[in-house]
């Protein structure tokens, strides 16, 4: 008979596999922009992906190898991105000025390329999933620690 795990073991269980759908989800979805609606990524967005796409792998191996480290690895390009992503927000959302901008060639990195609900923007969306997957590790390395 199976039993239930309830309680910090269940939640402790349950955060690595969110933060590996979110990592997931948030690496077909830039794929699915760029590729498929030929939504050019902007210089920001690269440097997201550049820490959003080894977090598949990373999180995807230590679930399966129930590695108790893998926190340790995803750890660093969860919060790169996440800064990445809070300084593209504040960019785009105007609280930074434009010449303050890394993004010189291509697409401006507050352009408005599409726009879900009239709010939800492509960097809100990578600043959504870095915030996600950095909460589920930390409240993992918790109770972990």
């Amino acid at each position: 008979m199976l039993r239930k795990e309830s309680g910090p073991n269940a939640l402790n269980t349950t955060l690595p596999y969110i933060a590996w759908t979110v990592a997931l989800v948030g690496t077909v979805g830039s794929l699915f922009f760029s590729e498929v609606m030929d939504l050019p990524p902007c210089d920001l967005c690269w440097y997201q992906r550049i820490a959003m796409y080894p977090l598949v792998v990373i999180l995807g191996i230590g679930i399966v190898t129930r590695d108790r480290r893998m926190k340790t690895y995803a750890m660093p390009f969860s919060l790169t991105g996440l800064a990445i992503s809070v300084y593209h927000n504040l960019l785009y959302y105007g609280f930074i000025s434009q010449a303050l901008t890394p993004c010189s060639e291509g697409v401006p990195c507050t352009a408005k390329q599409l726009e879900l609900a009239g709010f939800i923007t492509i960097p809100l969306m990578g600043l959504a999933a870095f915030l996600v997957i950095t909460l589920c590790l930390f409240v993992y390395r918790n109770i972990e620690d």
